[in-house]
């Protein structure tokens, strides 16, 4: 998945989706977007980076989830962003950054082409 198809794919088919599984390149690039944007649109003003954030809080949370669903745990795993510092590495570094569960699993089918055979 490339990065326009990413944020296509977030913001306009799963905007609030909170089902199913989101694949890592969705996730990372979406998270990459979010980043760039928020920092150009916090250089030109705090009101432009504060309407951008809450625009992207729900499809944020939301492909989250879905990359969740993909390393086959369930949504709920996501409130570990909660505990300071270590809980938003641990999403990062035990969930986000693994590659999702090969094939279908309980959250449905892969959401990467590639993943569907073995």
């Amino acid at each position: 998945m490339d990065f326009m198809t990413a944020i296509k794919t977030v913001l306009t088919e799963n905007y609030v989706n909170f089902s199913g599984r989101a694949s890592r390149p969705e996730f990372w690039w979406f998270a990459l977007f979010v980043f760039v944007v928020s920092v150009l649109l916090g250089a030109v003003s705090d009101v432009l980076g504060g309407l951008f954030g809450l625009a992207v809080l729900l499809p944020g949370i939301a492909v989250a989830v879905r990359r969740l669903h993909d390393v086959d745990r369930p949504g709920w795993w996501y409130l570990l962003v909660l505990i300071p510092v270590l809980g938003p590495l641990i999403l990062i570094f035990a969930f986000f950054i693994r590659p999702g569960t090969r094939g279908a699993n309980r959250f449905g089918p892969a959401s990467h082409p590639a993943r569907q055979a073995g």
